[in-house]
Order: structure tokens, then sequence, then C-alpha cells
């Protein structure tokens, strides 16, 4: 058996089986709604049900498979019902970062809670927003318009990756993958961060 090379070979290979699970095609699905869950996505990532968190690993895959955002609200989709969530910040949390090479070439791959694996890149873009105290929160889109926060400790690895760039004739702090440029904040706030 060869050893995985990539970043985003890295991180497959780690999951159970290094299979990637097929995911349901929710946003064909166009159910009544049916009013709210008592199901909340905490900041931090936890799923909880009732106020208790849950506790089974595959339970929260299974609800965040059925996972999506219509506008600004989360709901849980099946071919026969719509159920309303809360989620207090991203309804994932990206747990573990594999990176490959430097500058534009630089490969960035990220795994979340539930398994979702993602390289940045076009489909998989980064963002950041400004965080209590002025700090930065770095998030990942993972699919259908739902987008990951990194853990703290992976958003340090992340923004140590970060350089300034002109951009639009502004000096910009942010990072580079897949060829692309994803800025963080004005260069000249930084050291204010």
């Amino acid at each position: 058996m060869t050893e995985p090379t990539g970043s985003l070979e890295r991180l497959l290979a780690a999951l159970p089986h290094g299979a990637v699970r097929g995911l349901p095609p929710v946003e064909r699905w166009n159910p009544d709604f049916c009013g709210d869950i008592d199901i909340r996505i905490a900041a931090d990532g936890t799923w909880f049900y009732l106020g208790t968190p849950i506790g089974r690993p595959a339970l929260v895959k299974l609800f965040s498979s059925v996972l999506r955002r219509d506008g600004d609200d989360y709901v849980l989709v099946t071919p026969v019902e719509k159920l309303g969530i809360v989620v207090e910040d991203a309804p994932f949390q990206a747990v573990e970062m594999a990176v490959e090479g430097e500058g534009d070439t630089r490969k960035i791959a990220f795994r979340t809670q539930v398994d979702d694996v993602v390289e940045v890149g076009v489909d998989h873009a980064i963002r950041f927003e400004r965080a209590a105290g002025d700090g930065l929160k770095p998030y990942v889109h993972v699919r259908r318009h739902l987008w990951a926060r990194l853990t703290r400790a992976l958003s340090y690895d992340l923004l140590a990756l970060g350089e300034v760039r002109e951009v639009d004739g502004v000096p910009l702090f942010g990072v580079a993958a897949a060829g692309m440029f994803y800025p963080a904040a004005p260069a000249s706030e930084i050291d204010g961060l």
C-alpha cells in the first residue's frame, strides 16, 4: 500500500475505510415547512437536542447530511418534511488541516467534525470575519451555502501562512492557496489583531 502524498489524500485516508459518504440531494427536495425543532448547533460545533448535547457522532453526521440553508434559515430536509433549527455561528467546525506547498500553488485541505473533507479552491473558499475584540474568525465553505468555522488552533495555523499582498492598490493581509488570494484584513490593521 502506498502512502498518501497530497494534503487532501492524507485527510481522506484518515477517515474510516478512507471513504467519503454520499450526500442526499436535499437541494432538490421541496417539502412543506413543518415548523421548528429544538435542535441547536452551538458556536463550537456541538449539536444539541432539547438542550442536551447529541452524544452519538453517527446521529450528528446523519442530521448534517440533510442540513440545508434556505436564505438566512437553517433547515433539516427530507423528501416529506422541512424543520427549522438554530445555528449560532456556522453549522460545521473545521477540526483538522493539511497543507502542502507554498504561495499560490499551496494546497490546503480541511476536515470537519462530521468528516466532510474539502480542499480550498473555487468551490471551497476561505473567508474571514471580525471576532469580538477585533480578532479574525476564518471559515471555509463546505457545501450548499454551509460553512465551517476553524477551531482556534487551526485559525492560528492558517493565519501563520498569511502574507501581505496588494489588491486593487491596497495592501491586504491574507492567505494564498489554489491560485487564489483570500484577504483577511488591511495590512495596516494586522498589529492590532
